[in-house]
């Protein structure tokens, strides 16, 4: 048997990693699930993110807010990370697409998702498990675990770049045109 992809994308942060998930899932035949990340601005400025869910939960993944108190908060920059966020909203999204057969959208291995290890845990899982297709961004720079992920055997590595943004969505569409459902040798032939 063939094991479904495991496609993250990687670049510089702005680059359009996140552009490139959305336009791929939008076009799917097949309702992925999973979750992504967007940006809170306010007055134009950057304060933070949200983790959005592809079954339509949102929570709060960070905020430069300095008042702000979150269970199991950690720090990162300028932000303070809610890891709880991580774990009760992002991870379960997760797991329900992996438990259905859908293509897991994951997005973003990143710095603020890693601070849980719940997180970290369902990522290993994902990974591990054949039958299981995902799609997903990871950071570029160096970091312990997501190194671990991007060596991993099952994990195709796609670098975004300015130049190759507007491309990717249509090249990497068609491996995903089924969702998880696609039959073994139409991977193979991928």
């Amino acid at each position: 048997m063939t094991t479904r992809p495991v496609l993250l994308l990687t670049g510089a942060p702005g680059v359009g990693k996140s552009t490139i998930i959305q336009r791929v899932i939008a076009q799917l035949p097949e309702r992925p699930g999973g979750f992504f990340t967007r940006e809170v601005r306010r007055n134009g400025v950057r304060v933070g993110f949200e983790i959005v869910t592809l079954d339509g939960e949102t929570a709060l993944l960070a905020t430069t807010d300095a008042h702000a108190t979150f269970p199991n908060q950690r720090r990162l920059g300028r932000f303070i990370v809610n890891a709880e966020a991580v774990a009760q909203v992002a991870v379960p999204a997760m797991e329900r697409a992996a438990e259905r057969g859908a293509l897991v959208i994951v997005d973003e291995i990143g710095p603020m998702e890693i601070f849980s290890e719940r997180f970290c845990d369902a990522v290993r899982n994902l990974l591990d498990d054949d039958h299981c297709a995902v799609f997903g961004t990871i950071v570029a720079r160096p970091h312990r675990f997501a190194d671990d992920v991007k060596k991993h055997p099952r994990v195709r590595l796609v670098a975004v770049t300015r130049e190759n943004r507007d491309e990717l969505p249509a090249q990497l569409r068609p491996l995903f045109r089924f969702g998880a459902a696609r039959r073994d040798e139409d991977y193979a032939s991928s």
